[in-house]
């Protein structure tokens, strides 16, 4: 006797019920897909956001820095006038003390029967053109000039006889340089230090 059994509902239900396990999983995978992406997209946009806000942070401290820098550059810029002003103040100053030596040298150094016709300062070089009565008298102002504490060096360029008033003299042109104030100074120091050890020893 033979039994036959009907399995194809069986095999349908198995078929269906895959089918409706697969339709599930790939539902849950694609759900799961926009989660992720959604997750993904909203991390990727809160760094891009964060990121944004530093470099807005990092442009606004840097605006700082370069108005800060365009201050200091000002400030350097009035620093070096203000120097620069005190040197040529400095030097007026020093240029003053040393034309005021120097006449006081001329007056104090020139021996008698030599007048001077003109002086000329180029820094510390000085050129001096005049009269004396002869040679000699040339020869004591160099000698003079050479013994001051303010001037020193004394080279004469020329001399020649001229006639000046219906008289023969002699006209000479010379250069001679001012010796440097911190110099003499020095030397005034020094000169003055023995003789107030002589005041005490007296």
């Amino acid at each position: 006797m033979t039994v036959r059994i009907n399995l194809l509902p069986h095999r349908e239900h198995k078929r269906a019920a895959r089918q409706r396990q697969f339709v599930l999983l790939a539902a849950l995978t694609l759900g799961l897909g926009v989660v992720v992406a959604l997750a993904g997209h909203t991390l990727i946009a809160t760094k891009i956001s964060n990121q944004e806000g530093r470099n807005a942070y990092l442009k606004a401290e840097i605006a700082k820095l370069d108005k800060e820098i365009e201050e200091i550059k000002v400030l350097k810029e009035k620093t070096t006038a203000l120097l620069e002003r005190k040197k040529v103040v400095e030097a007026l100053q020093s240029n003053r003390s040393q034309v005021v030596h120097l006449l006081d040298q001329l007056v104090r150094q020139l021996p008698d029967g030599v007048y001077l016709k003109s002086i000329d300062q180029n820094g510390n070089e000085v050129k001096i053109v005049g009269y004396a009565q002869s040679n000699a008298r040339v020869a004591s102002l160099m000698r003079n000039l050479d013994s001051s504490e303010w001037l020193e060096d004394p080279r004469l360029i020329e001399t020649k006889a001229v006639l000046l008033n219906n008289l023969r003299v002699s006209e000479f042109a010379m250069n001679i340089k001012l010796s440097s104030p911190k110099t003499v100074e020095g030397a005034e120091e020094k000169n003055v230090q023995p003789s107030s050890n002589k005041d005490k020893k007296a």
